[in-house]
């Protein structure tokens, strides 16, 4: 019997297969549409794409999209526990076409899905079209053999699409499954087709018309489809029932309920569970897409179903607040196809936790409330609708408990006038409702954890432990086998191999076979898949193949994950240290914790002095042999920043996080006001400041605008360097003949040597040029203007503008031309004396000898210039090309 997220994936490998684009699912607050509440549909994210407002990079696309109808036109919630199919919160499975495949193909897929994928017996399909839609019956005749009494004709709106007053439109076709003829009702558009019998399992909407303001309509250009199954219902038609409460995941949950209430899960509270496990999911979700409880919008429908459920838990004879206690199994049905719930686990359960107390306490404030009322009411009078409604709306107090108190004194409750106010309320509450309406994208999803769900991950308390292989990804496929030698992933129920995130880098280690240790695989990378829910081993067996479903030992590289853990937690040392010398401007920009090196990237707008640097280092290895115990606890993000710890730049944080503590000092932060370094972090680390060993830093360097980078070491990798730098200032040493506490000193004195004896060496380059080394070409007069040129030797391109200066300075008033011949290039450079310059330029005469040379450009004033050459055989041809300049 497949489970509910078996089907998601079939549903969604299914149509990736047939060439569709497998979109996550958009957040329960649309992004795109201010009309709406919450998504109440598949087709809510795909909405611009369908009136052509916005184009994508698909034209056919397929999701799962999270839904929830509790407020507005779509409705539910008064419904719920009390049907077998009413939800708040549900899955709608849909594909979709953007005006590249039509009716054919729809009913193709649907078709081919149900009854191969899902394996429905197609004598218990029936379906509907739109009575005037004629090809979509005959591609049904078609494509299932159906006769005419199997495809019912229906001619109202059910079977008519509009997205509004105008715009895209069109028929649709609903496929219907038929439970039997032991459950009443009849199929749809029969005088019994509200019973239980025929199911609509699946909608294909076909967006085949534009409709106009004077109710006309003409075909599209671009002709869709849009497509809807509920997954629960879908679900529950698999296991041959109707009712969706039956499916694995709300039987989970209500069995949960019943748990932790200590009642039956079949027994008087039947309905009671049910409400709780369907409004858990709609509150869960909701809060982890943002949404919290007030009084007003979408945090006002939130409050109603979170106050609905505990009201029921209250009937089941719950004292304490019990909704938070179901959200772990909850998130262990789901969150491996919604990794946003596992994130914001901490932020749910408070939430529920919080609210639940807070209702604790209105509901005995309403009892109390509710005698008042009564006390200035006649005897066996009702209560009035307003009073009832003012419990409700101002206390919290729902009607149908007021109902169950008023019914032990023996009276009712004017439930006209309560819905009459409940009514006005609602007006008020969607008028003054408005929607975001901002537009955002939808961070991806992988088909990988929607398959396989999420990797439980093990590594902050342990180096080893078992698992089993859950899937095999190999060239990017999924495989049944991985082989020796064969490179690829195994993904794993559970794991101690950390994943590279957050600027800490994966481990490595071991995977062998339980059945046969022989089998063994070094891991050498694992990476995060599927939003993080998914870990992905890299592995490649080495002497026999690993298998989906085998048992395996996992064994992290010891002495790698110690290196890297010691980076990671100095690097959170380094980060205090820096603030506490630089300023509490310095924020973390970046990461790198290797087992090799740390890296950190952080804000500052100049290079630290030496002092500084030392400072800093001497601070984190005083905190290092402090060896104090690194602490871990789990808060929420409100709660950690209230004992001052630090966010790091450019992670992500869910609802719940971890923050770590580390070093003793009074510095007014962490629970006790005495705790050095705080900082959320899902990292790898150190039991005690003292493993990490010795912290050296190698130096600071700019990283960007307005940051810098220090790099570091740690443990022996510091050890091993401070060895080496000891080691080359003794070879330095022994090479200057002098001690080593000497060498700075020396070495000094010798540059101040080198840099007199280049000073003297040019020197003697410039007096023998200037005394007529070379070969000079030219000491002419050339229309008028003294001109000089000539080519030199054992001179460097540098030289050449003293050299100029000088010439100019003998000539009194002329132009010069000289040319280095380094060997295998030359470098040119030409002056203009002052008096000359609006009759010659420099950079006319540099240019021209270039071009020459062969080279290209040249440059600078009209005074002073210079260019260069590939070829100094040319200095003659060079030289002559400037005299042309001048005359």
């Amino acid at each position: 019997m497949p489970s509910l997220n078996d089907i998601r994936s079939t549903f969604l490998n299914y149509f990736e297969t047939q060439g569709h684009a497998v979109v996550p699912s958009s957040p329960l607050v649309p992004r795109n549409d201010p009309t709406l509440m919450f998504a109440n549909s598949g087709m809510v994210q795909f909405k611009n794409l369908f009136t052509g407002v916005e184009t994508g990079d698909y034209t056919r696309a397929t999701t799962a999209q999270k839904c929830v109808r509790a407020g507005g036109k779509h409705n539910d919630l008064d419904n719920v526990g009390y049907t077998a199919r009413h939800h708040t919160f549900f899955e709608m499975m849909g594909n979709f076409s953007f005006g590249d495949y039509f009716k054919a193909d729809a009913i193709q897929f649907a078709w081919e899905l149900i009854t191969k994928r899902f394996d429905i017996p197609k004598d218990r399909l029936v379906v509907t079209v739109y009575h005037t839609d004629d090809e979509a019956a005959d591609i049904w005749k078609k494509v299932a053999g159906f006769t005419d009494d199997r495809i019912i004709r229906i001619a109202t709106d059910d079977n008519f699409w509009t997205m509004g007053p105008t715009g895209p439109c069109g028929p649709s076709s609903e496929i219907f499954f038929d439970h039997g003829d032991h459950i009443w009702g009849g199929p749809p558009g029969s005088p019994e087709e509200d019973g239980d019998r025929f199911i609509e399992i699946w909608n294909l909407v076909f967006m085949q018309y534009e409709q106009h303001e004077d109710g006309s309509r003409t075909e599209l250009k671009s002709q869709s489809i849009d497509t809807g199954m509920g997954l629960e219902r879908m679900c529950a038609t698999l296991m041959g029932s109707h009712d969706n409460y039956a499916t694995d995941v709300m039987r989970a949950l209500i069995e949960t309920s019943a748990n932790v209430t200590s009642t039956e899960p079949d027994g008087a509270g039947k309905t009671h569970h049910r409400v709780i496990a369907d409004h858990l999911r709609s509150s869960s979700f909701l809060i982890a897409d943002g949404v919290m409880p007030s009084n007003d919008g979408r945090g006002y429908v939130l409050r109603r179903i979170m106050r609905r459920a505990m009201r029921h838990a209250h009937l089941l004879g719950a004292k304490d607040p019990v909704m938070h206690r179901l959200v772990p199994s909850l998130i262990s049905q789901m969150g491996s196809a919604y990794p946003e719930l596992g994130q914001a686990q901490a932020l749910i359960e408070e939430t529920l936790r919080l609210e639940e107390t807070r209702f604790k306490q209105t509901l005995d404030r309403g009892l109390k409330l509710l005698d008042d009322e009564l006390s200035d009411l006649p005897d066996g009078a009702e209560l009035p609708g307003t009073a009832a409604f003012k419990l409700y709306d101002t206390y919290g107090f729902p009607l149908d408990l007021t109902q169950d108190a008023m019914r032990e004194k023996g009276r009712s409750v004017d439930t006209d006038g309560f819905d009459s106010a409940m009514a006005e309320q609602k007006a008020k509450a969607r008028a003054a409702w408005s929607g975001s309406g901002e537009t955002g994208d939808a961070a991806i999803w992988f088909d990988l954890a929607e398959q396989h769900g999420a990797t439980d991950f093990l590594g902050y308390d342990t180096e080893t432990a078992e698992g089993q292989i859950l899937a095999i990804v190999k060239d990017s496929e999924s495989a049944k086998t991985l082989e020796a030698g064969q490179d690829g992933w195994i993904v794993l129920n559970q794991t101690p191999f950390y994943a590279e995130s957050g600027g800490q880098v994966a481990d490595h280690g071991y995977v062998r076979r339980l059945e046969n240790e022989d089998v063994l695989a070094k891991c050498i990378d694992v990476q995060k898949m599927g939003g993080g829910a998914v870990f992905a081993h890299r592995v490649t067996p080495q002497n026999g193949a690993f298998s989906v479903g085998d048992a395996v030992a996992l064994d992290v590289d010891h002495g790698r994950r110690t290196a890297i853990r010691a980076n990671h937690s100095a690097t959170h040392l380094l980060h205090e240290a820096l603030r506490v010398a630089l300023g509490d401007h310095v924020a973390q920009r970046g990461s790198l914790n290797a087992s090799d090196r740390l890296r950190f990237d952080f804000s500052h707008g100049k290079g630290l002095s030496q002092d500084e640097l030392s400072q800093v280092e001497q601070d984190v290895n005083m905190f290092i042999r402090q060896n104090s115990a690194v602490e871990t606890r789990i808060m929420t993000p409100e709660d950690a920043r209230g004992i001052g710890a630090q966010a790091l730049f450019g992670e992500k944080y869910g609802d719940e996080v971890r923050v770590v503590s580390m070093g003793r000092a009074n510095t007014g932060k962490g629970l006790d006001g005495k705790t050095y370094s705080i900082e959320l972090c899902g990292g790898t680390h150190v039991r005690q400041t003292g493993d990490i060993g010795a912290f050296v830093t190698l130096g600071d360097s700019a990283s960007s605008a307005g940051v810098r980078r220090i790099e570091a070491l740690t443990g022996q990798a510091a050890l091993d360097y401070l060895r080496e730098q000891d080691t080359r200032l003794s070879q330095a040493a022994s090479a200057l003949k002098t001690r080593a506490e000497d060498v700075p000193s020396r070495v000094s004195a010798l540059l101040d040597e080198r840099k007199s004896l280049l000073n003297e060496i040019a020197q003697l380059r410039r007096d023998l040029a200037m005394g007529g080394s070379g070969q000079q070409v030219a000491d002419k007069d050339i229309g008028g203007t003294p001109f000089f040129a000539q080519t030199l030797s054992g001179v460097s391109g540098k030289d050449l503008p003293a050299l100029i200066d000088e010439h100019k300075a003998r000539m009194g008033s002329g132009a010069v031309l000289l040319i280095a011949d380094t060997g295998e290039k030359a470098a040119v450079a030409a002056g203009v004396t002052s008096d000359l310059v609006k009759t010659v330029s420099a950079v006319d005469l540099v240019k021209a000898a270039v071009a020459e040379l062969g080279g290209k450009g040249g440059g600078g004033r009209p005074d002073m210039a210079q260019g260069g050459g590939a070829d100094p055989s040319k200095a003659d041809a060079a030289i002559a090309a400037a005299e042309k300049v001048i005359g």
